[in-house]
Parts: structure tokens; sequence; C-alpha cells
């Protein structure tokens, strides 16, 4: 395996971060808190990145990219908690890539922006095709899509739903097999909402009976949108986890006390110390998701979910300890380090939480042990 960036990946990597640098958006993060109008607008510099067509086919109007470089995109944005649509849209359009949708070329070309109305896949803590429910941890049956594309059910917390023009619902069948089907916004009740992180748009959906047209996508594939949602969300984790390390690492150098750097002291030290092992363990599992979703797809769900599991704990951990060592000023309102407090909080519990990732590995892991026994 070969660890190290190809040339594209390296440009595309700068590029995002050349990108994203012409907007201040961790302090529109901090005004957002007060007034949500206050967050800049990226979607169109989105489009002109080429970022709504990294996972379209050529053929189709896209890049024809794989999930690892919509990965090193995701990671810019999360290092300065830009508040890009991309989590929705990209799994969404790898399944309208995916089943060869007519819808393709428009995504590619930012004409459209649809967003993913995520199912969980079948697994060992739940035996169906789940959502996320308003209130609670419990899961609840996904939506149900009828023989004519038609869907009627809701999903809560739907990533980017806020400003979608379509949604690609992943849901279930008459006979409670996975399916999924394209619906119009106009055809969708969507409730904006608002927890903690104000740069990230989520909404409760639902739909009554609602049209829409049937993708030509198999269970496997819809899995597979599952599984670019952990991934992409864990690269995001993951570039949020190196900025608060940074900051962490310029403050221990010029805040000093009793005369010493407070850098110096072992208590300090061992705290950044472990943001850093945490970012390099979340970072080599990147690696292995990446690798994965283009070589060996059925290692894709384990890896994937590997990987969102311990970034998001990464994450968890990075911020906390990036306020612990700026001290009182690291948790007053003036200061940045509580914005990326309130992201990891957020981020934790979306697409299933972290926790539910890492069931996921267990439950894999285990399968595997047994098949090998048996």
């Amino acid at each position: 395996m070969n660890l190290a960036l190809s040339d594209e990946q390296e440009f595309l990597k700068d590029a995002a971060k050349g990108a994203l640098a012409r907007f201040k958006t961790v302090e529109a993060a901090r005004e957002s808190l007060e007034d949500p109008s206050q967050l800049p607008d990226l979607w169109q510099t989105v489009v002109e990145a080429g970022w709504t067509g990294l996972l379209i086919d050529e053929e189709r109007g896209g890049a024809g990219l794989r999930p690892f470089d919509a990965m090193l995109v995701l990671e810019e944005c999360g290092k300065v908690l830009a508040p890009t649509p991309l989590l929705g849209l990209l799994p969404a359009s790898y399944l309208l890539d995916r089943g060869a949708d007519s819808a393709c070329n428009a995504v590619a070309s930012g004409e459209e922006r649809p967003t993913l109305v995520a199912a969980r896949p079948p697994g060992d803590v739940h035996g169906g095709w789940t959502v996320e429910a308003k209130v609670g941890m419990a899961r609840v049956d996904a939506p149900t899509i009828g023989d004519d594309g038609s869907v009627t059910g809701s999903a809560a917390w739907v990533l980017d739903a806020p400003g979608a023009t379509s949604f690609v619902v992943v849901g279930v069948d008459g006979s409670g097999n996975g399916a999924a089907s394209v619906v119009a916004a106009s055809d969708a009740s969507v409730e904006s909402v608002t927890r903690y992180d104000a740069t990230r748009a989520l909404g409760h959906v639902s739909f009554d009976s609602a049209p829409g047209r049937k993708l030509s996508v198999d269970e496997g594939q819809l899995a597979a949108a599952w599984y670019l949602g952990q991934a992409l969300l864990g690269a995001e984790s993951l570039g949020t986890v190196q900025t608060c390390l940074a900051m962490a690492v310029e403050y221990a150098k010029e805040r000093f006390t009793f005369g010493r750097a407070i850098g110096s002291y072992q208590a300090v030290k061992h705290e950044i110390t472990e943001i850093l092992r945490k970012q390099e363990n979340a970072r080599s599992l990147a690696f292995y998701a990446g690798w994965a979703g283009q070589d060996k797809p059925d290692e894709w769900g384990l890896a994937a979910s590997a990987f969102r599991s311990t970034a998001g704990h990464a994450l968890d951990f990075a911020t906390r300890a990036n306020i612990n060592v700026h001290g009182g000023i690291g948790a007053t309102w003036e200061h940045d380090a509580p914005l990326f407090f309130r992201r990891a909080q957020l981020s934790r519990r979306l697409l299933g939480g972290a926790h539910d990732a890492t069931d996921r590995v267990a439950g894999e892991l285990f399968a595997a042990q047994a098949l090998a026994a048996a």
C-alpha cells in the first residue's frame, strides 16, 4: 500500500485549501451563533471547484474520482469549519452515478443540489434499514419506496436538507429490501433545525406519497453510500483535529507561567502528544478506508466504520484538550476553541453516531472470527 499522496491528490488538497481561504469561515461560525445569516454562501465556490462532480463519472459530466479524493476535500473543509453541503451531496451523487441517473450531468454542473436521506444498512444491532429518530438514540424504520418510486415516511437530522433541490432517499420496498428513489424538494416537507454547531445545516424531512423515480442500484451500493458518509464525516473530523492540535501547540509555546512556556510542563506535553497520537491513528485508518473504497469493496464497511469511530473519538478528545491547554481563555465566548468543541459534539452524533460505527466494527470482526472458526 502506498501511503503517499499522488501529485494530483496534493493539488486537489491545495486547491481546496486555497478556495476556502477566501472566506473567514471560523469568524463566521462565531457570528452565526447569534445570526445564522452571517454564514458565507459557499455553494458557488463548491461548484467552481468542481466538487459537485467529484464522484460522478466523466461520461456523465463529472471528474470520475474516488472516495479517498473526496475525503481529502472534506479534510480541508473540517480544518476551517467550512459550511459546505458536501456531506449530503457527495453520497447522493455517488448513488446517482451508480444508477446512471439522468440527473448526473445537472448535479455535476451545479444546476441541481441533491442530498442523501441516508439509511443505516442491516447489521447485528439493527436487523433492517433504519434512519435517525427526532428524539433519543433508538433508530426508526426507513421510509417506504413504492413500485412507482413514490416515497412515504420521514427521517430526522438529514445532512444539508435545507436548500436541497432534490433528495436521494434510501428506504425499503414492499418486501423490506433496500431501495432508493429520487424526489423533488417541492414534494418533501423540510423542517430546518440547528443544534450546537450553527455551521451545520440539518433538517427533518417527511414524505407523503411523494412522487419519485427509482434508481437502478442494489443493496450493496446503498450500503456503500452509508459507509461513504461515514468516511467523509471521519475525514472532516480529522481536519478539525489537525487545527486543534496546531492551536494547542502554538499557545503552549507562547504562553508563559512561572517564567517558563507552559509547553515545557509535562502535563501539557502529554495532553498535546495524545492529540497527535489519536490524530495519526485516525490518519492511518483514513488511508485504509481510501484503499478499501477503491480496491477492496468487501472491506469498505469495516474500514469506513473504523475510520469514523477513531476520528470521532479523536475529535472529541482534541477539542476538549485544546480548551484545557488554553486554560480560562479557552472556554470564553471570544475564543475560537469552543467553536471546534461544538462541531465535535454534533459530529459525533450524526449518521448513527461514532458509537454506532464502533458497534459496526465490532460486529464485522466478530462475524469474521466466527467464520474463521467454523
